[in-house]
């Protein structure tokens, strides 16, 4: 199918870990935001039932008219779903506990691993001038998350800098590739990128040595630090980039979002 979003279309990255409590969502709003702040036109999708990328760019529940649920199960266009944020450029397709059912009414659905793929490829988004489309996952491999592998072109995985971290990779890479197999041949691994990470740490040290002795080149040279302003942030429903520009959080984002624009434009 060609691509109709824009001239060149935007870059969509499905940004996951099955495991619970590694960055995940706080990278998709910072990286987001980093992009954004760098002149890039950004849409985030928010595909957790839990809504905490919704609730960290400041879109209070009662403002979430349309949802990625109605977007999967009622058809609702894109283009009516996404709503703008504080953030110049960025924008943001909400979710609300109503995804958490998803998963169960999706499964009669014929196109199930199609939905959000066919939804970001309709008409309607050009007029956005989209670069980069973020795919917030839920902490599971379960339909929502194929969803997203189905409609990403790349996957860009947060680890935590902690003990059996690598363990937890194996599951995941066994279903991107089962989704390059079945869904989407074109699907590649973006990069793995260490959070959470503490310079004066034994451990934090050992599982950057690992990564980067089993996973080579896919691992960013940019690694998110442990830090305060980060964890502070979404509280004030602000990406850290905006509570405070200068913290080495933020600073972190910046360098995250100039390596994944570097790599993209050899790519």
């Amino acid at each position: 199918m060609p691509d109709i979003i824009n001239g060149h279309g935007p870059k969509i990255i499905a940004i996951t870990n099955q495991k619970g409590g590694v960055g995940k969502t706080t990278t998709t709003i910072n990286l987001g935001a980093a992009l954004a702040e760098a002149g890039n036109r950004v849409l985030l999708i928010d595909l957790d039932p839990q809504g905490n990328a919704s609730t960290g760019l400041g879109v209070e529940v009662a403002d979430r008219k349309l949802t990625t649920y109605d977007l999967l199960l009622e058809e609702a266009p894109l283009t009516e779903v996404l709503q703008e944020t504080d953030v110049e450029n960025l924008y943001i397709a909400p979710a609300t506990t109503d995804l958490s059912s998803a998963d169960i009414e999706l499964v009669s659905n014929e196109k199930r691993s199609h939905l959000l793929h066919d939804a970001v490829r309709a008409t309607g988004l050009g007029q956005l001038e989209l670069d980069y489309i973020l795919i917030d996952c839920p902490p599971s491999l379960n339909l929502l998350t194929v969803n997203a592998l189905v409609a990403a072109d790349s996957v860009l995985i947060p680890l935590q800098s902690e003990f059996f971290a690598l363990e937890g990779l194996s599951q995941l890479m066994l279903t991107i590739r089962e989704v390059r197999q079945t869904a989407n041949a074109g699907l590649r691994i973006e990069g793995i990128v260490l959070t959470m990470f503490d310079t004066r740490n034994n451990l934090s040290r050992q599982v950057e040595a690992d990564a980067r002795g089993n996973l080579g080149e896919l691992v960013f040279d940019t690694m998110i630090p442990r830090n305060v302003r980060v964890s502070e942030a979404p509280s004030f429903a602000l990406p850290v980039l905006m509570y405070d520009p200068m913290s080495k959080g933020s600073q972190a984002y910046r360098e995250l979002a100039s390596e994944l624009s570097i790599r993209n434009r050899r790519g």
